[in-house]
């Protein structure tokens, strides 16, 4: 697909120098720790909100309908950016998320929290793949490998802080300022964006937004999204989850149909064609499933096989966090010395270690065991969904760079509801569930144990699509 090409600059495109790129930076870190603190600080705090807005059965959907809000719009947000520039997504996801938050922290009850925090969501669909969409077009690759340290650092600094700081405003100033805090920094962020981050010019027509292909992708996404979500909670044979698939199905098949013939999709499916952008995507999905299933069961087992707190099993779980960014951070010398394809297969590789070391865990292993494994799997994600995604953005031109950017943060969205959907169901199946609505039982420890063989077996799968990359993505702008 063709459309108006940007003018470009040496070494950034739209940026002339440094004094003008470091604020960007810093508005797309401030705006990056928005959603990385979204991501830990709420689970702190879920039992106190629950607490005092009751229904504590419609908890879950606080991250449900986030989650779900988030990953349905990723795609749609990347076309958008490639079509009317990055700024104005950007910024208009930014207003979502500040607005969303705001909500939040006046919200009167708990359904009323659970759609503000979907509008939380629809805003952090945008932030996260303009964040690294901008990075990528206004650095050059050599660049990239600093640049993608310091947001990495973000995520470092949330996966400490958030789970702090969401235990103090609930246990000793309120829940709500979880929400406010985010006021500040979307601001910030926003007007920094806004001073001095242009798009830039772009010659001829602009190309017009495919409002039928976003509607079939955005409603067939959430039907399948939202029923492997609640597939494992209510039972996959539901009538509601049943219908959800069908109508998932039918909506999907239409807009491949509709892609297929539409002379400007708002996802180019063309671009997986490509073996380095069908490879990354898959990895990414990989990567989805392989985080969130382990993040939802590893306190899990934490808790319900060796017996300790939620406080402790929460921080044996922040090592998966932290072990992501450190190796982020650093990932770019590594992918500039010995190519994007040999860096991935590095971290597949300590992901399979990782992975195959949670099989020795047992009833009479350490929390610190736990903390060890996942944090040898979480410093081979680092090594793995980093240089993949960049080499897929090298592959593309300007005008397509925010939808294959979008295409492979769906992917791994979507892993990751499949990887809660498929785990849910193995320990499901093996195990009973407690007063508490948590698996328990003398058979967790075995059940638990049928996710880490899942997470092995998926890490090879990883490996595998890391392996058929190119070796060298051809950069084309």
């Amino acid at each position: 697909m063709t459309g108006p090409t940007p003018t470009t600059t040496t070494g950034a495109v739209g940026l002339r120098a440094d004094r003008e790129r470091g604020p960007v930076l810093g508005a797309l870190m401030l705006a990056t720790s928005l959603v990385a603190l979204d991501a830990t600080i709420l689970a702190t705090a879920a039992t106190t909100i629950a607490r005092e807005l009751g229904a504590f059965a419609q908890v879950p959907w606080l991250f449900s309908g986030y989650t779900l809000a988030q990953a349905v719009t990723v795609p749609i947000y990347g076309r958008l950016a490639d079509v009317l520039g990055r700024k104005r997504v950007m910024l208009a996801g930014v207003a979502l998320f500040v607005a969303g938050s705001v909500l939040c922290a006046v919200a009167w009850s708990m359904p009323a929290l659970i759609v503000f925090r979907v509008v939380q969501g629809l805003g952090a669909g945008a932030i996260l793949p303009m964040s690294m969409t901008i990075v990528s077009d206004i650095y050059t690759l050599a660049e990239r490998a600093k640049t993608q340290g310091y947001l990495a650092s973000v995520w470092a600094i949330a996966s400490v802080a958030g789970p702090t700081l969401g235990g103090v405003f609930s246990q000793f100033v309120s829940w709500r300022w979880i929400f406010w805090i985010n006021l500040p920094l979307g601001l910030v962020a926003g007007v920094l964006l806004w001073r001095k981050f242009r798009d830039p010019e772009r010659d001829g027509a602009r190309e017009p937004i495919d409002y039928v292909g976003a509607v079939l992708l955005t409603g067939g996404s959430a039907l399948l999204v939202g029923g492997l979500l609640e597939g494992s909670e209510i039972g996959w044979s539901a009538p509601v989850i049943v219908g959800a698939f069908s109508a998932a199905v039918v909506l999907l098949s239409a807009f491949v149909v509709w892609a297929r013939r539409a002379r400007y999709p708002i996802v180019d499916l063309r671009v997986l064609r490509r073996r380095v952008v069908a490879t990354s995507t898959t990895a990414s999905f990989m990567v989805g499933v392989i985080v969130l299933g382990l993040s939802t069961y590893v306190p899990i087992f934490a808790q319900g096989v060796l017996g300790v707190g939620p406080l402790v099993a929460g921080f044996a779980l922040a090592a998966l966090t932290l072990g992501w960014p450190l190796t982020a951070s650093f990932s770019g010398r590594v992918y500039l010395r010995i190519g994007f394809r040999s860096t991935g297969l590095i971290g597949a590789g300590l992901v399979i270690l990782g992975s195959t070391l949670t099989l020795l865990l047992g009833e009479d292993s350490q929390v610190w065991h736990i903390s060890a494994f996942v944090f040898v799997i979480g410093c081979g994600m680092g090594l793995t969904a980093v240089p993949t995604l960049i080499a897929a953005q090298t592959s593309a031109a300007w005008a397509e760079r925010g939808a294959v950017t979008g295409t492979n943060m769906f992917a791994r969205s979507l892993g990751s509801a499949v990887g809660v959907a498929v785990f849910g169901a193995v320990v499901n199946a093996n195990t009973t569930v407690g007063p508490d609505g948590t698996p328990a039982g003398p058979g967790l420890a075995g059940a638990v144990h049928l996710v880490f063989w899942c997470a092995v077996a998926t890490a090879v799968l990883m490996l595998l699509a890391v392996a058929l990359m190119p070796r060298v993505g051809r950069p084309e702008s």
